[in-house]
């Protein structure tokens, strides 16, 4: 995954943005150092759920836009996180059924902040995406949302199976998008649903798979076998408030 804004590099501005609160996506550290300023860098992110990495010098030199990086290097994302209850708020207070994008390991953040404008312009409740190997809200995420990311609430999860099986405690159900599926004019997508799209090139993982209640796909005509995961994102997601209009 390739960061491109909001990065701090030097122990101070490290430790300073931990203590302003800026949510802090991922820290590098220089493996090896654990001096007085760097367990204090360290003794602040643990108390977050940024994700700690202990890279060779080479790494934090390549990283770095100054080459002053002092052995850390911090990603801030460009918005502050939801929690997933923010998200089920969010259709309480509408009088709706949770419609919930649940997002495992989309990378690209092009990809991540198209599906961010499809959520917020078909009237989904919120995204959800992983802590790891999964694109963060980077500005670059912001720009390809055109500004949804400032109504539509994203959570980030350590668990996305885990997720899934408390949010049926919530009465919702989930379908997956996958070329195995059944086809999604067939299939019944109304009611308190979470969609849940893959990875770019591998899919929805296998264990979330099984989390799901049932598998979907979209009918493919063409020569190639697969449309891109925010344009496949789309097209069910209009399916579903297709349905869900008539169901009214």
């Amino acid at each position: 995954m390739r960061y491109e804004e909001f990065v701090e590099e030097g122990r101070n501005a490290v430790l300073e943005a931990f203590r302003a609160g800026k949510t802090v996506d991922r820290l590098f550290v220089l493996d090896g150092c654990q001096d007085g300023p760097i367990k204090s860098i360290l003794r602040e992110a643990k108390k977050t759920d940024c994700i700690i990495s202990f890279v060779k010098k080479e790494r934090l030199d390549q990283m770095s836009s100054e080459g002053k990086h002092q052995g850390v290097i911090a990603y801030i994302a460009a918005y502050e996180y939801a929690e997933v209850s923010d998200i089920l708020n969010a259709a309480k207070e509408k009088n709706e059924d949770p419609f919930i994008f649940i997002l495992d390991g989309i990378e690209d953040p092009h990809n991540l902040g198209a599906i961010i404008r499809t959520a917020n312009l078909c009237g989904a409740h919120g995204v959800i995406i992983p802590k790891r190997r999964a694109a963060g809200l980077t500005a670059t995420v912001s720009k390809a949302s055109a500004g949804a990311i400032n109504y539509t609430p994203v959570a980030k999860v350590t668990n996305i199976a885990k997720t899934i099986e408390e949010l049926k405690k919530e009465n919702m159900w989930f379908v997956c998008a996958d070329m195995d599926g059944e086809l999604m004019y067939s299939q019944n997508l109304t009611g308190p649903i979470g969609l849940v799209i893959g990875n770019e090139g591998e899919g929805v993982s296998r264990i979330v798979r099984e989390k799901c209640d049932y598998i979907t796909k979209i009918p493919m005509m063409g020569n190639i076998d697969s449309l891109n995961a925010s344009v496949a994102t789309g097209v069910i997601a209009y399916e579903i408030v297709r349905q869900r209009m008539n169901k009214k």
